[in-house]
């Protein structure tokens, strides 16, 4: 006969020989004196499931109850209990032990958040001795993500109509082996929303990837190359770009040739093409030219850059590397929104990568926004994940 569980507080007892039933032999719960042991609401809600416990008595009832009633029971006591539920029994179906990610649960330690709500371990392994692989957040569908500590986590998405989808969440950066250093005499004319440069010398776009030529099969100019504001921000900045001219609406102004003048008016220009979000792109753009990566814009796959980590020449050029999407440190993902941007760029072969970065604080009297161009940047990099 199958022992009975006594649900006390929010956990659930059983005695009997369930330390070597449960706990020993499949990884359940938690021991307490003697050869009893302490289920969290899945656990026994899993057992209970599966036959292998007869009942719980609750708090309030005398008669042990039926896995219907406790999985209501328990759905309308404990947060998100239906969704932890059916992550919980799809990991155990495929061979995994689980713990609650908390303490005194065996495992809890090891999570690297409260976000956290079980931690998987290698399989084979108990929760006496096993490593743990996986610490899984659960999250529904409609809830929302936040960005911000996601990294070593491995998330598992429920849907609504219960499908799991996982997704495995990563620190680190993005760094590549494009050796160019930009000449530093360029000049350019400002333009809405873009830089002309009307003399560039041939190497700025062969090698190093900057910007895109003005050409045609009937063009008679040229060395034109056209620059997005944000690298002609970055080049700037650097001291390597000048501008001669600047148009505002329908008039042409004379541009001072200083740098410092020339970063601060394509920042203005940016910021009014784009507002605070052409800072975030500009100090990403810039770490991942200093980490020797080519970004390109990602327009066409829905991101801000795509990335080149090793560029000889364009007309050699290899596949790009990366989709980069830029967001704040507070951003929050709906899953969908997250499904969608990794499904995207594995079916391009391309990985996912997040840039974090938050830019604020005072702003350099030459308007070119030193926060932006010093701002922390952090990398998450989520992909799919099949446990």
């Amino acid at each position: 006969m199958q022992p009975t569980g006594h649900l006390r507080g929010d956990a659930v007892r059983v005695g009997g020989d369930a330390r070597q039933r449960f706990y020993d032999a499949r990884g359940y719960g938690r021991p307490l004196d003697g050869n009893e042991i302490a289920l969290s609401r899945v656990e026994a809600a899993h057992l209970l499931f599966r036959g292998d416990l007869s009942g719980i008595e609750l708090d309030d009832e005398s008669d042990p109850v039926d896995f219907e009633h406790f999985f209501v029971a328990s759905a309308a006591a404990a947060d998100r209990f239906a969704v932890r539920f059916l992550v919980y029994s799809d990991l155990r179906d495929r061979g995994f032990y689980l713990s609650p990610a908390r303490d005194p649960w065996p495992g809890g330690s090891d999570a690297p958040s409260d976000a956290v709500d079980f931690v998987a371990y290698e399989r084979g392994e108990t929760p006496d001795t096993g490593n743990v692989k996986y610490p899984i957040q659960v999250v529904g569908e409609r809830e929302s993500v936040a960005t911000a500590g996601l990294a070593g986590r491995t998330l598992a998405v429920v849907d609504e109509e219960s499908d799991i989808t996982y997704f495995a969440a990563e620190a680190g950066g993005i760094d590549g082996a494009t050796g160019y250093e930009p000449p530093s005499d360029l000049t350019g004319v400002l333009l809405a929303d873009r830089v002309v440069v009307w003399d560039a010398p041939e190497d700025l776009y062969e090698r190093g990837f900057y910007g895109r030529p003005l050409t045609g099969r009937a063009a008679d100019v040229e060395g034109a190359l056209q620059l997005s504001l944000v690298e002609a921000a970055s080049l700037a900045a650097d001291g390597r770009l000048s501008l001669s001219a600047s148009v505002e609406g329908e008039r042409t102004e004379d541009a001072d040739a200083n740098a410092g003048d020339a970063a601060a008016r394509v920042v203005a220009r940016g910021r009014d093409v784009e507002g605070e979000r052409f800072d975030r792109r500009l100090a990403v753009y810039k770490r991942l030219r200093a980490a020797d990566a080519v970004p390109k814009t990602g327009f066409k796959f829905g991101a801000d850059f795509r990335t080149y980590l090793d560029v000889e020449t364009v007309d050699d050029l290899p596949h790009s590397e990366h989709l980069v999407r830029v967001v704040g440190p507070d951003h929050e993902f709906s899953p969908r929104e997250l499904s969608l941007d990794v499904r995207l760029a594995g079916g391009v072969r391309k990985e996912m990568a997040f840039a974090l970065t938050a830019v604020g604080g005072e702003r350099s009297s030459d308007g070119a926004a030193g926060a932006t161009l010093d701002a922390d940047v952090e990398w998450l990099s989520v992909d799919r994940l099949t446990p």
